[in-house]
């Protein structure tokens, strides 16, 4: 009751605070996270049942040993996260929209209370979202909508396990859960690249350990493997993208329709370079998917956000000695630095980090 308590407070204040249509996502949103949070049964009455099947019952004890690692070796703050336990009707909890100018490579930014502006929004039907996405289309934006296997509140709610986490291998349900919780130390409002660089450093390092601690050397080994291909796609993807800068402070002096054809002649490159790097790993699947790959502005500027400063973080775990505490503590610092002053930070320690790595 204590959580519908607090989803009827946010819901009233942001009705005050906002215009119908506003009220109109926010409604959906909560209404949302309200049958998530209804529909869950307690993890640990599962997992004792006979009624549960076997190999549900294992996901569900692992994670509960992620959860006491997050806490123990991560030093993370689980609370009641995770605890309760929801069957999805679809593999994805919500579907993000990404809305980019056909022009540039800064999302769209919706801005929200408490939370800030952030570069995509999440949707819990895809219908809504592809109504908002036609918004965007006609006025020329790039958009992405991509499946959301998890999301966090920040530690305002008690977030639910559910089965878009299960469904995955062992090693992806542990490192997501490490993703979600690591929000929960950090969030910046309106810097969606430093909290999702600084989640995907956490879930890394903490997945590193996880692995080491369980003594499963493939598993390590795959996940060094996908780490590495991460990597040099997301290197792939920058060179493309500072190519398309390029191209795009041009738009004075250049016509709408060389710009789009110049524009796509990249996105063709791209998508080259991505199935011959995929081809020279010996796989199929990347961090995009399979080839060929709808790129665009939005699809890469999504991918930057959650993967534009890992280095840095992990550039800055290394300098804390890997004590996660102290770690936590210096993004802290870093977080309350003005924008210009912070974006330079990261961007030594990423030099840095590639410098040492």
């Amino acid at each position: 009751m204590k959580q519908l308590s607090q989803i009827y407070t946010v819901l009233l204040l942001i009705t005050l605070l906002n215009g119908c249509t506003t009220i109109s996502y926010y409604t959906q949103a909560v209404r949302g996270h309200l049958a998530l949070t209804i529909a869950g049964k307690p993890v640990d009455s599962l997992i004792a049942s006979e009624d549960t099947p076997p190999e549900l019952r294992d996901k569900l004890a692992l994670s509960r040993e992620a959860l006491l690692f997050a806490k123990d070796r991560l030093r993370l703050t689980p609370g009641a996260a995770f605890t309760d336990y929801v069957v999805l009707e679809q593999p994805w909890v919500v579907v993000n929209l990404v809305a980019v100018p056909e022009f540039s490579l800064q999302p769209h930014q919706w801005c929200y209370p408490v939370l800030g502006c952030q570069a995509y929004r999440g949707y819990f039907h895809l219908e809504d979202a592809r109504k908002e996405e036609q918004n965007y289309r006609a006025k020329g934006y790039d958009t992405f909508i991509g499946g959301v296997t998890a999301y966090s509140t920040l530690g305002w709610f008690d977030d639910p396990l559910h089965s878009g986490f299960t469904n995955l291998a062992d090693d992806r349900m542990v490192a997501l859960m490490f993703h979600e919780l690591a929000h929960q130390v950090i969030y910046i409002k309106g810097d969606t690249a430093f909290n999702e660089s600084f989640a995907t450093a956490v879930e890394l390092e903490g997945l590193r350990l996880w692995l080491d601690q369980k003594g499963d050397s493939k598993a390590f080994d795959r996940a060094l493997a996908q780490l590495e291909l991460r990597n040099e796609t997301h290197a792939l993807v920058a060179a493309t993208s500072a190519r398309l800068e390029q191209l795009y402070q041009q738009h004075a002096v250049v016509s709408p329709s060389s710009l789009r054809e110049r524009k796509q002649r990249l996105f063709d490159e791209l998508n080259k370079r991505y199935e011959q790097l995929l081809t020279s790993r010996s796989t199929n699947i990347g961090p995009f998917g399979p080839p060929p790959v709808a790129f665009n502005n939005a699809r890469i500027a999504l991918f930057a956000q959650y993967n534009q400063h890992v280095p840095a973080f992990r550039q800055l775990l290394k300098q804390s000695s890997y004590d996660f505490p102290a770690f936590y503590g210096a993004a802290e610092t870093l977080s309350r630095k003005p924008d210009d002053q912070r974006q330079q930070a990261l961007k030594l320690l990423s030099e840095r980090f590639e410098e040492n790595f």
